[in-house]
């Protein structure tokens, strides 16, 4: 069985830094990433692939996730564009680059952008898009998530982190409701990836994420979700091996390929590493 990582991170804070990073709160973080770390990851945790995924909305750290895309390790980059400009224009330019046959994907940091309604903004050109198009959104805006989703059927969203379900609060029941909303469109997939950042970081079982992986499978059906580590984040609250076990306990045996590696293959990559 083939596992592919379909949400990893990697960063060089000299050349993209990533003010997000709190060194009090997030010291396992706190320093740079890059694709020797990946390798010893992917050796650790049985990994046999992983996209990269953007964690600032600058140009230039897609261009250096594109650049790593030149290591076998990487099978595809989730990058950024300016989505209320020449979105096929700069696509184009980024797939002319080395290692831009790998760009799979697009993504914008909705869920901090000083615009709440930055998803429905008439501007966003998101039909433009030929490559599937992740939603990062906390909880209360998986609504907004939907009515974009809808407003462009020819576009696969894929809702990273299960929509960040509000686990430490106990409180799933607006979450539970909006997300319904988002697997009731067949364009919607999820990732099955950052839900131990959602609880009390040193305290957590997986008991507490059960009922929101099960609810989210119940929902959208074992091939539409993907596995992720979210990785380096995932270092806030566990580790890449035991996440992976913690994946394969919750999902039924059955579904094991499919959520491990087949979806994310058949989403980003046209199943060529399925």
């Amino acid at each position: 069985m083939t596992i592919l990582d379909a949400h990893a991170h990697l960063w060089q804070r000299a050349r993209t830094p990533q003010d997000w990073i709190d060194p009090a709160s997030m010291p396992a973080i706190d320093r740079d990433f890059w694709v020797d770390d990946l390798i010893a990851l992917q050796s650790a945790a049985g990994i046999d692939g992983t996209i990269l995924v953007q964690s600032v909305n600058t140009a230039q750290e897609t261009l250096d996730l594109l650049a790593a895309a030149s290591h076998p390790s990487v099978v595809g980059v989730v990058g950024w564009i300016e989505l209320e400009g020449d979105v096929a224009g700069q696509l184009a330019s980024l797939r002319a680059l080395p290692g831009g046959e790998k760009l799979v994907g697009i993504r914008h940091l909705a869920h901090v952008d000083p615009d709440p309604s930055w998803l429905t903004r008439p501007t966003v050109d998101l039909d433009a898009l030929d490559v599937p198009f992740d939603l990062v959104v906390h909880a209360p805006q998986l609504k907004s998530a939907a009515a974009a989703a809808a407003a462009h059927p020819s576009v696969t969203f894929v809702l990273d982190h299960l929509g960040n379900p509000p686990i430490a609060s106990s409180d799933l029941a607006a979450w539970r409701r909006d997300l319904a909303l988002l697997a009731e469109l067949p364009n919607v997939v999820t990732k099955l990836s950052g839900i131990t950042l959602q609880t009390n970081w040193s305290d957590w079982t997986i008991d507490d994420l059960r009922g929101s992986v099960e609810y989210a499978l119940d929902l959208f059906g074992a091939q539409r979700l993907l596995f992720g580590t979210d990785w380096p984040l995932l270092l806030l609250a566990s580790k890449a091996p035991s996440w992976i076990e913690i994946v394969r306990e919750l999902i039924p045996t059955e579904h094991h390929a499919a959520v491990l590696g087949g979806n994310a293959a058949r989403v980003y990559l046209g199943d060529q590493h399925a």
